[in-house]
Formats: structure tokens, C-alpha cells, sequence
């Protein structure tokens, strides 16, 4: 199978498989994308001249065919051609002849890549941002059903005050809503076009219009400097899964409340026994192994983010071969906050508050801040009321001490 690089020198088979590595296998992904960048790159070239515009349309329509050639399943990328642009032109040049030779005019693999890339994560920014958006509906609907029910808050994982669910559920609410804030800002620096920028260093001698190619793929702007766009490859995609890391973030703290606040110490949540599982050994078990995969899944993230920041460091301007290993991390790093997200809006949707268990949590200590304050009320300095409340539970706790020893004895 031809390789775009090609030039009558026999590559040993061992430096393909090497070199090539899961590639082929991940842009199985790209393929749609890589075709709508090159379907607006025809138009570009017939703009300029470069080719005729019977040439243009055939190629859109054999671009087009392979489009829904993927979508059925019948365009895979092997990995003798290395690449889905590889297989791809491949396509276009057997099917074509000088037409799908012809295609590759006026942009390099580089930027190719970089705008099929661009466009899936633009496509996969906004799934997460429906999603979370999702997950923020399924809180307003819980807080809606359960909202007034009151339970202790905690610091230190000590019972400190007494709050109420409505407080709770807001404050994840609160903090996905910044997430989205940052999504939205991942997703602003992304929407620019590299296309037109070759190699990192611009395209020689002929003339191509950046804009045409900008404003039918649907880019908010062009991406100008050829060189920086080279170099935030690797940048972008650090950035991007930043941005995942956080949703994660509030994920991680949300499933671990969860795990701690269901268990029959308290039970103050109770998870449908559909949504746990059980033990092998232990018959009475039904485990939130959804919460712990999900709390879990942020570490997995926070490595992927730490791939992502390390692979690009160091390396001159320009483009080398080790940013190839940023796009598998990244592709993980969207599987895994899609599906977590995905299970955990269903369970926050369905999940319940045992109203009775909750509130008998609410003991007499907790009130401690809520009764120094009321002497405040009354003309005391809070540090005068705080002694006070403070010396009258200490005396309260000894006289059970003692009476629960003599009953003892």
C-alpha cells in the first residue's frame, strides 16, 4: 500500500510497525473529519485555480463516498497505510487518478492532521459540555425532590453543622457550571483553523485563500502564525484535557460523598439496587462500584493530563513525531469522562434520600455554632459565647460518661 512519503526506499517493516503504532487503529475516529477538511480544501484549490471544477466535484463526491462508507463500517484503516489520510488519498487517486493526486496541493500531513483533529475535538467538547449539562438537570431534579430534607455537614470528616440537601447538591451544581465556564474557553481556543499552513511553515508559490477553507468548516477565526500552530499541538490538547480534569474533579467529590454518605453507618442516600453489585463471598453486599470506578476515573485523568503536559515539553518549534502519542491519551481521556458522566447523571436521577435516617443525624452538638450565635444575639462577644457553649456541652459529655460507667458497675 502507497505511503504519502514514499520515494523508492525500501522502509524495514519493523521501523513501520514501530513508527505507526496504535495510529491507525485511533484514526478510524478522524476519518469523517479528515474528509469534510478535504472536501473544503478542493473548494479552496478551485478558487485558486488549481484544479477545474469538475476535478472539485468529483473529488467532493468520492469524499462523500467515503464518508458513508465509514458510517456503515466499510472504511478502516489498515495499518500498512499507516493513517486514515494515507488511506484515504489512497482512495482518491485508484478511484480518481491525477484528481486525487492533485488534492494534496497547498497543505502538508501536518496541518492536515491538526484540522481533522481540531474538528473531532470540537465535536467531542460539545458532547461533554450536553453532558454536564445533563448531569446539572438531574441535581436541579433532585434537589427539587429532596431538597428540604436537612442533614449534617462535615469538616475534618467529623459532623460539624447541620445543613440541608438543597446546600449540598448546589454546591456541585455551582461548581459544573464554572467547569462549563472553562469548557467554553477550551473550546474558544480550539475553534481556529490551521489549515494552509503546511509543514509549520507556510506553502510556497502558490496563493490559497485560509479564509475560504476557515469559514466552510465552520472555524471562528484562522490560526495564523504557521510555526505556533505546529507548536500548540500538544499545548491544545493540555489544555483540553485541564478542562476534563476539573469535571472529573467535581465527579471524584461528589462519588465519595456518596460512598460514605449511603452506607449504613448513615444512610442518608440510598442507591436502587439496581444501579450496585455484590460479592462473591458475602451475601448481604450491595457495593457502589459505580461511585468507586467513578471517583477513580479523576486519578485516571489527572495521568492522562500528566501525559499530555510532558510528551510536548522540550521539543524545538516545529513539528516532531512524539506528539502522535498525545492523541490516544486525549481519546481516552473523552471515553472516559463521556461514560462517567453519562452513568452517573442516570443514578443522580434515580438516586434517593431517607429522610428519617438523615435528620436523626442532626444531634444536639451540631447546634453548638447555631447557640453561640443566639447569645450573640443577646449582647455576648462571640468568643465569651463560644467559651460558654463550649464549656456547657464538655460538662453535658462527662455527665454521660459517668452515668453510662455506673451502669456498667
Amino acid at each position: 500500500m502507497a505511503k504519502l512519503w514514499e520515494k523508492n526506499i525500501e522502509t524495514n517493516d519493523q521501523v513501520i510497525r514501530f513508527t505507526v503504532g496504535n495510529d491507525y487503529k485511533l484514526d478510524n475516529r478522524l476519518v469523517k473529519y479528515d474528509c469534510v477538511a478535504s472536501i473544503a480544501h478542493a473548494e479552496a484549490l478551485a478558487k485558486a485555480g488549481i484544479i477545474s471544477q469538475k476535478e472539485k466535484k468529483d473529488i467532493v463526491r468520492a469524499l462523500r463516498e467515503i464518508i458513508e462508507l465509514w458510517k456503515s463500517g466499510k472504511f478502516n484503516v489498515d495499518i500498512d497505510e499507516e493513517d486514515c489520510h494515507t488511506k484515504i488519498e489512497n482512495f482518491l487517486t485508484e478511484k480518481l487518478g491525477n484528481p486525487g493526486k492533485k488534492l494534496h496541493t497547498a497543505r502538508s500531513r501536518n496541518d492536515q492532521v491538526i484540522t481533522a483533529l481540531r474538528l473531532y475535538y470540537l465535536d467531542e467538547l460539545n458532547e461533554i459540555k450536553n453532558l454536564t449539562n445533563s448531569l446539572i438537570d438531574a441535581f436541579k431534579v433532585f434537589v427539587k425532590n429532596y431538597g428540604s430534607v436537612k442533614m449534617p455537614g462535615f469538616t475534618h470528616t467529623r459532623k460539624a453543622m447541620p445543613t440541608n440537601v438543597k446546600m449540598w447538591a448546589e454546591s456541585f451544581i455551582e461548581a459544573l457550571k464554572d467547569d462549563l465556564r472553562m469548557l467554553n474557553a477550551a473550546i474558544c481556543l480550539i475553534d481556529q483553523s490551521p489549515l494552509g499552513t503546511g509543514a509549520g511553515f507556510g506553502i510556497p508559490v502558490l496563493k490559497i485563500d485560509r479564509r475560504i477553507t476557515q469559514k466552510l468548516l465552520g472555524f471562528s477565526r484562522i490560526q495564523r502564525n504557521p510555526i505556533y500552530v505546529q507548536n500548540s499541538r500538544g499545548k491544545f490538547e493540555a489544555e483540553i484535557v485541564s478542562v476534563l480534569t476539573l469535571i472529573a474533579y467535581d465527579i471524584n467529590k461528589f462519588s465519595t460523598d456518596i460512598i460514605l454518605f449511603s452506607g449504613s453507618e448513615m444512610k442518608i442516600f440510598e442507591i436502587p439496587d439496581v444501579f450496585t453489585t455484590g460479592s462473591s463471598i458475602m451475601p448481604q453486599k450491595k457495593n457502589p462500584d459505580v461511585f468507586e470506578i467513578a471517583r477513580a476515573n479523576y486519578f485516571k485523568i489527572v495521568s492522562l493530563e500528566m501525559r499530555l503536559k510532558m510528551i510536548p515539553a522540550n521539543l524545538i518549534s516545529g513539528y516532531h513525531r512524539d506528539l502522535q502519542l498525545t492523541k490516544e491519551a486525549l481519546f481516552e481521556a473523552f471515553d472516559t469522562l463521556k461514560d462517567t458522566l453519562s452513568i452517573v447523571s442516570h443514578i443522580v436521577r434515580e438516586l434517593k434520600v431517607d429522610k428519617r435516617s438523615a435528620e436523626s443525624l442532626l444531634t444536639e452538638e451540631i447546634f453548638a455554632t447555631e447557640k453561640a450565635y443566639n447569645l450573640v444575639k443577646n449582647g455576648l462577644p462571640f468568643r465569651d459565647a463560644y467559651k460558654k457553649v463550649a464549656e456547657a456541652l464538655l460538662k453535658k459529655q462527662k455527665n454521660n460518661k459517668n452515668k453510662s460507667n455506673k451502669k456498667k458497675h
